[in-house]
């Protein structure tokens, strides 16, 4: 019989279906891992606007996570939206049970804290435990322009300013940093994996101007958790996920409703 590797998102619900889980659902299936969710949050947004966000009780979050490792061989993981430091700290300590009874799979830790509306996603109290309870837990730490400007404490400008930056937080945090550069808005978008030695690898792709680039750090991250879950290295796995989420923006879908435009990533393009 066959079957697929399981993979874990735990992040918020988006109604729109372009971010959070419904994003790293579609990812998953395109890349042919099994998708499992533990729901953080639930989200009322579209590209560009978040009106309202209302969280799971920590206890539920906790037993979500804690259900699916006891049924199913979770082969990687990622974390989003976790939105509350009560929700991050129930987390953090699941996840800890889990690292207790078994060796914890490769994390992925996308630190949603802005969305790309500038809209923030996370209560400010919760940056300290991301930095002391999470990160440690990671393999692999994918933060956007804005998200790496709050853990670094000042504002990044500019491609070397992001290459220093992603130093100084890889020596901070002793694990892997994808520095995304997309929000720099290049001509090629260049994010540079810097690995714990120091090793830097550089991903690029055209930019594509005038499109919604809503989901893509949730496509991004799920699709380096599915690549790391079906056993491939982590510069193998960050390199694939770069092409699937430059193609999901470069064959995005579009529609006209109520006289306003509204993108969507396609995380089936081929």
């Amino acid at each position: 019989m066959h079957s697929l590797p399981p993979v874990l998102s735990i992040a918020g619900s988006d109604n729109s279906a372009g971010a959070g889980i419904q994003a790293d659902l579609k990812t998953m299936s395109a890349l042919e891992v099994y998708g499992l969710t533990a729901v953080t949050c639930v989200v009322a947004e579209v590209p560009g606007k978040v009106s309202a966000i209302y969280g799971v009780p920590p206890a539920l979050v906790a037993e979500q996570i804690r259900l699916l490792f006891e049924a199913f061989p979770v082969a990687a993981l990622k974390t989003g939206m976790l939105y509350s430091t009560e929700i991050l700290r129930a987390v953090i300590r699941t996840l800890g049970e889990v690292a207790v009874r078994c060796a914890l799979p490769p994390l992925v830790v996308d630190p949603v804290m802005v969305a790309t509306s500038g809209d923030s996603l996370l209560e400010n109290e919760a940056v300290a435990v991301y930095c002391e309870g999470l990160f440690p837990l990671a393999a692999l730490i994918t933060p956007n322009l804005d998200e790496a400007a709050v853990l670094l404490g000042e504002p990044i400008a500019g491609r070397d300013a992001l290459r220093e930056a992603g130093h100084v937080l890889v020596k901070k945090f002793g694990t892997a940093f994808l520095m995304k550069g997309g929000h720099l808005k290049e001509a090629m978008a260049s994010d540079l994996l810097i690995q714990p030695d120091g090793t830097e690898h550089l991903f690029e792709a055209p930019f594509v101007y005038g499109v919604s680039t809503h989901g893509t750090g949730c496509t991004y991250s799920a699709a380096v958790a599915a690549e790391l879950g079906k056993g491939a290295g982590l510069v193998e796995a960050v390199g694939v996920a770069k092409q699937f989420v430059s193609r999901a923006v470069s064959g995005h879908l579009r529609w006209e409703c109520s006289g306003q435009q509204t993108d969507a990533l396609h995380h089936f393009a081929r």
